[in-house]
């Protein structure tokens, strides 16, 4: 196995395409067919499926191409810092639920290392992801939410892949609906008020188990439910359909404007938020800075 293979695998993924992945790579198609056929060999798995249309990753291939992805990114790394007569580039990653105080620490981040070069990623994702990005090390960090209906299955996980949990905050649950919402202007909503509106809840893909979800409550009754994969998808359908949603109650109303509101849920549950990190390695400067920014936005939120 070779960093030039694991570079045409990388470049067929994302093309879906060999005759396109070798236009790209500037290589023969045979060649390139040969090199690929040569590491399933090797490796003694199917990476990819074909078909009519193309090529696409199995399911060996798809964790094949994730570990595949880390080596070429250390292997860039390396080349930066030692073969480059410029100044390496500052390089950090995020992984995380759908929170906007991640946005807002990640804004102020970029803000302060603006005028280097940096290659910074944020990426909100199903929680079985952020785990994986953080145990492959694709990203530095990751933030997600420990409950008592979560706890004993995301530690348990956690644990085997040598990965550590640390608090940030414990926030009480709320739901998120629009301003014209007819729940608006009460101090506090119960599940039964709920039951009249359409729950909106985070996609967590083949691995929709419900202890990976990001919403409490959700084994919770509910006759109209809708899944949706993104946060701004999730806020035009609470003002559109006056759905809701149930969260920490941390708004941005700099990233999600004025027509997004917080309403207490009458709950005895809780939501535990923090970040999740690798046990094998210290963090690097610019971690340790993203959470002082990150704890700094939650202080000025909850003073």
């Amino acid at each position: 196995m070779t960093l030039q293979q694991l570079k045409y695998i990388i470049a067929i993924a994302e093309t879906g395409s060999i005759t396109t992945a070798a236009q790209r790579l500037f290589i023969a198609q045979p060649s390139l067919s040969k090199s690929v056929a040569e590491l399933e060999k090797e490796m003694r798995i199917t990476i990819f499926n074909r078909s009519n249309r193309g090529v696409y990753l199995s399911e060996d291939g798809t964790k094949f191409l994730s570990y595949a992805r880390q080596i070429v990114e250390q292997a860039e790394l390396l080349e930066n810092e030692y073969k480059s007569t410029v100044p390496s580039r500052r390089a950090f990653a995020v992984s995380s639920q759908h929170y906007a105080f991640v946005v807002n620490a990640f804004v102020a981040l970029v803000r302060e290392y603006g005028r280097d070069k940096f290659e910074f990623s944020l990426r909100e994702l199903k929680t079985a992801e952020i785990i994986e990005d953080v145990r492959t090390r694709r990203s530095d960090i990751g933030v997600l939410f420990l409950s008592s209906f979560n706890r004993e299955v995301i530690r348990h996980i956690l644990q085997n892949e040598e990965i550590r949990f640390e608090p940030l905050f414990t926030a009480k649950p709320h739901v998120f609906v629009s301003r014209s919402n007819p729940l608006v202007g009460r101090s506090s909503v119960t599940l039964d008020d709920l039951k009249a509106f359409p729950r909106l809840t985070y996609d967590q893909g083949v691995k929709n188990s419900f202890y990976f979800a990001e919403e409490l409550h959700i084994t919770a009754e509910s006759p109209k439910n809708i899944v949706v994969s993104d946060r701004a998808t999730l806020f035009n359908l609470l003002i559109g359909l006056d759905g809701y949603t149930i969260s920490s109650g941390i708004l941005s109303s700099d990233l999600n404007g004025s027509n997004i509101v917080s309403i207490p849920l009458e709950s005895d549950e809780e939501m535990e938020i923090g970040y999740i990190i690798t046990t094998d390695r210290p963090m690097n400067e610019l971690t340790l800075r993203y959470l002082e920014h990150l704890k700094e936005y939650i202080a000025n939120y909850s003073s």
